[in-house]
């Protein structure tokens, strides 16, 4: 486990990968979904709270119930994707909290702190959205996360319950390079890091 991956993996994972606009027409089947989700469900977060919920819209019908609340630029390559996930957060993942992290009872933390609750959800679900796209990529998926939508009117359409809230989407299938934008540079290193 401690060897690195190779320049080809790397390639598939960071170096070489794109954010894909267009995507072909083959189908991203039930079996693959759930072969992403048991690569994607290994990510570490904070207690191992793991508290993202996924939505993977693939009929027609359920991505047209995403067009009023997309930006109108995320309309079309939305509903032509072969699957949009919602990435979500569950505003009560510490009811599973004591499975998932034995080691003390950490659910009267959550409970007691709706502010340290809220961060922990946000920052979890957006951490454990970046290991669903590396988990799909490394599984032969292109990705094209996006955040042009208006969270509330997603959030009525799919979680009018109000326990998940949206934070962001991901359209996911074998992508068209014919849509991609040019590739933007990078920061360098001297930009953007430090070592103390």
């Amino acid at each position: 486990m401690n060897t690195s991956l190779d320049s080809k993996a790397l390639a598939q994972l960071f170096t070489s990968a794109r954010t894909f606009n267009r995507f072909t027409n083959s189908p991203v089947t039930d079996e693959l979904i759930h072969q992403l989700y048991e690569v994607f469900k290994w990510g570490p977060t904070s207690m191992n709270s793991q508290p993202a919920r996924l939505v993977f819209l693939r009929s027609d019908a359920s991505k047209s119930r995403l067009k009023g609340a997309l930006s109108a630029s995320n309309v079309e390559k939305t509903l032509l994707a072969p699957v949009c996930v919602i990435v979500a957060r569950d505003t009560n993942f510490q009811r599973h909290i004591t499975h998932q992290f034995p080691a003390y009872d950490a659910r009267p933390m959550f409970d007691s702190n709706p502010a340290l609750a809220e961060l922990t959800a946000f920052r979890g679900s957006t951490l454990q959205g970046a290991y669903l796209i590396l988990a799909a990529r490394s599984l032969g998926l292109d990705c094209g996360p996006m955040s042009g939508f208006n969270n509330a009117a997603l959030d009525q359409e799919f979680f009018p319950d109000g326990r998940w809230k949206s934070n962001f989407l991901v359209n996911m299938g074998y992508g068209d390079a014919s849509g991609n934008h040019p590739r933007g540079p990078r920061l360098g290193f001297d930009e953007v890091c430090e070592v103390l």
